[in-house]
Parts: structure tokens; sequence; C-alpha cells
């Protein structure tokens, strides 16, 4: 099996790109609420969890360099939707606990998730 590229992976460029764009252009000369609430959340699946795998596998937690499994998006998923919707809005006057960013979350993992498996993927 080809080693997985991590931050080089093409979803992963392609995902930050688009964080990027929505970020700091789009949002502001487009507008309307998905692009404002939700299309940045459908995004941290395919952008954050390549470089968190990376980071896992140089500090000798993550045990290869297969592509993302089910097991690993989901458990992510989990976690980051715990931290995100239910710790960090007692931790910040600026967090909202929101079960549509959990849903754009959980979307955005199934496409990573379908296109990491796709077996002309790595």
């Amino acid at each position: 099996m080809k080693r997985f590229g991590y931050g080089r992976d093409p979803l992963c460029l392609l995902a930050c790109g688009l964080y990027a764009l929505n970020r700091f252009w789009l949002r502001q000369h487009v507008g309307g609420a998905f692009l404002h609430g939700y299309f940045n959340d459908l995004l941290l699946i395919p952008a954050a969890l390549p470089l968190v795998l990376w980071l896992q596998r140089r500090m000798g937690v993550r045990p290869t360099d297969h592509r993302p499994q089910w097991g690993e998006i989901a458990l992510h998923l989990v976690v980051w939707s715990f931290v995100a919707e239910a710790v960090m809005p007692h931790l910040s006057a600026h967090a909202v606990g929101d079960w549509l960013d959990v849903a754009a979350y959980s979307a955005g993992g199934a496409v990573a998730g379908l296109w990491w498996q796709a077996p002309w993927v790595g």
C-alpha cells in the first residue's frame, strides 16, 4: 500500500485552500448563512485530520502511514465535536454549541472517508 501523503494529500490541500478562501474572502463578499456558519465546518476533517495524523505518526502514536481509516475518522470526529460544541461554550464567551456544526463535521468526514477509502487513492 502506498504511503499516505498527510499534508500533501490532495483532499487536504483542497480543503485547506477552500478554508482560506472562505475565511479571508468568500464569506465577506458572497455572504450567506452557509458560508458564514457551516462551510468551514465541512472542511474540518479533510483539512485537519491528515495533519493531526502526521503529528501522531511523528510522536509514535500512529503505527502506520496508511490512509485514514474509518475508526480514526470517527474517533477524531467525536472528540472534536465534543470539545468544540460541548466544552468550549463553557470556556469561551464567543463559542456556542450548535448541533448543525456536528452535522457539518460529520458530512465532511463522510466525504473525506469515502475519498480516502477509494481504490484510486493511494
